[in-house]
């Protein structure tokens, strides 16, 4: 009998035509788990969502489980920055977005922290800010997940102790968790290229954040070199981590079980299902 592999793995899809049409893409692409934007991400003004869709999307979401969607914030919002008219737009965006999961009753919405020209810490202070003002402006169960950056100039939240700090700073840290980007942590400088410095990241993860509050993987191969900042995906197994780090990331004790999301590039190499599938097979 042949093994098979437990990683609920799954890919971004698109939203194009109707939020419904993300569940049959999903399942073309065999996805145990997705990702989706709840709008244009391009936009800041989005078309409300009727009380049938939500009601639609809601029991289609139901059928689905134990399969899991995560939404992530598009691309407008910068929760560090310091322009004060930019920032507050910024929250307010982010506003709509959080409450857009909650009537679609999606778990997890997934956010950058942003970038910050004047003071990385003076950042991290205004995204724990941002993150306070809407979970008090829109309650419910969505939780939000901090995602890690790849270095780029005046990121925050490239760095784990950012992130530590900036949950630390939230007034209810149970709605705040972890989305872990493998590509951007490695450009940001953690070797994920073998099982010892996988396993030295992870116990400083456990150390700063806990392993517990990390609730998805951006599992993405890297194009560029260790360190280098530069925010370029590529296909699983065929970048600077490679087959034996992607390998190690699937096998690696504290992160057994948590759903993983491939935002790997289309091309004529390969599509999002040879990715998935690629995944399953190195998750052996």
């Amino acid at each position: 009998m042949n093994k098979k592999s437990s990683l609920k793995v799954g890919v971004h899809v698109s939203i194009s035509g109707s939020l419904l049409f993300s569940f049959d893409r999903a399942k073309e692409r065999e996805c145990d788990c997705f990702q989706l934007f709840t709008k244009n991400p391009r936009g800041w003004k989005a078309k409300p969502i009727s009380p049938s869709d939500a009601e639609a999307f809601a029991h289609a979401l139901h059928l689905y489980a134990p399969g899991i969607v995560f939404a992530h914030v598009s691309y407008l919002p910068n929760l560090a920055g310091d322009n004060p008219a930019m920032y507050e737009k910024s929250i307010q965006g982010f506003c709509l977005e959080l409450e857009r999961c909650e009537t679609l009753t999606i778990p997890y919405l997934v956010t950058h922290l942003g970038h910050a020209v004047d003071d990385p810490e003076h950042g991290r202070v205004r995204v724990a800010s941002a993150l306070n003002t809407a979970l008090e402006t829109i309650p419910g169960k969505t939780t939000i997940l901090l995602e890690n950056t790849a270095g780029e100039a005046h990121s925050v939240g490239s760095a784990l102790e950012d992130i530590s700090d900036v949950i630390g700073r939230c007034h209810d840290p149970s709605r705040i968790g972890v989305c872990f980007d493998t590509c951007h942590a490695f450009a940001a400088g953690y070797d994920l290229r073998n099982e010892e410095s996988i396993g030295e990241v992870t116990d400083l993860f456990e150390d700063l954040i806990g392993l517990s509050n990390l609730k998805l993987i951006h599992l993405n191969d890297a194009k560029a070199d260790l360190g280098s900042g530069l925010d370029r995906h590529e296909h699983i197994g065929l970048g600077k981590i490679g087959e034996e780090g992607i390998r190690s990331i699937l096998h690696a004790p504290g992160l057994q079980g948590i759903p993983c999301i491939c935002e790997t590039p289309v091309d004529d190499r390969r599509g999002d299902l040879d990715n998935v599938k690629i995944a399953r097979m190195l998750a052996l």
